[in-house]
């Protein structure tokens, strides 16, 4: 069966993407803990981080920093926090999250109920940034 992963990949369910190739997929957390929070997804359905592919796994470190420049740029954050954590979902997933303080990282503190509004809007200031050629 597909993850839920996939399943946005694939269009079934919607997604805010901000970026795609044919190695892998960013988009908008739907439970953000912060403004801009994105997903770098595979396509290829792995679990464990420790599993993937070397280059896979540098392609997706590649765009996560892509991401996280974009990030700086358009939520101006203290730091950009980059976590694995792989319990949520059986599909590898960077969160890669624009930070105040390491307590922005805490999922205890993820938005429940997102403004859609909101989130399109980072999605489509996100979008914008990552169409700079400076940031490849």
């Amino acid at each position: 069966m597909a993850t839920i992963f996939t399943r946005i990949i694939d269009g079934e369910i919607p997604g805010r993407f901000v970026h795609r190739d044919d190695r892998c997929v960013a988009f908008l957390s739907i439970n953000p803990l912060q403004p801009g929070h994105t997903l770098v997804v595979p396509v290829e359905e792995v679990d464990h981080w420790i599993d993937l592919d070397e280059e896979l796994a540098a392609h997706l470190m590649l765009v996560a920093r892509r991401i996280a420049r974009a990030q700086q740029e358009v939520f101006d954050p203290v730091k950009v926090g980059l976590m694995i954590a792989g319990l949520e979902v059986p599909h590898v997933h960077l969160h890669v999250v624009p930070i105040r303080g390491v307590h922005d990282l805490d999922f205890a503190n993820a938005e429940a109920s997102p403004d859609p509004a909101a989130l399109d809007d980072a999605a489509a200031r996100l979008r914008a940034a990552l169409e700079d050629p400076a940031r490849g």
